[in-house]
């Protein structure tokens, strides 16, 4: 049976711990954040992104993703990436709509103060 050593001769085993753990960490963050965003819970996507941006400096630096053994983590962070952008994207959308509306009805109103 195969070691982890023999498996990814490239890094050593704790610092492949390490960096499986800030990919699973940054992984769990972006998921956290994609449900928030479904949820329209805007007010704490901003501190989930804070510690995102950090383990991705620390990620970034560490040439983690560059590394062929995190592969797939690359590729499953790309897509929550993608499902991110797209569902703020849409949050935005949904926002300025409504923020249109809530204008709309306040001019309205105003137009009916004037005339009474």
């Amino acid at each position: 049976m195969a070691t982890d050593n023999q498996l990814h001769p490239r890094t050593p085993r704790a610092k492949r711990g390490v960096s499986e753990q800030l990919l699973d960490d940054l992984q769990h963050l972006l998921e956290r954040q994609l449900e928030l965003t479904r949820q329209g819970n805007v007010s704490n996507i901003e501190a989930l992104s804070e510690q995102a941006n950090s383990l991705v400096e620390k990620i970034a630096q560490a040439g983690i993703l560059e590394l062929a053994e995190f592969k797939n983590q690359r590729e499953q962070l790309q897509k929550l990436c993608n499902s991110l952008c797209l569902a703020i994207t849409a949050q935005k959308a949904d926002i300025a709509e409504r923020l249109s509306r809530v204008r709309k009805g306040k001019k309205t109103i105003q137009t009916y103060r004037s005339n009474i």
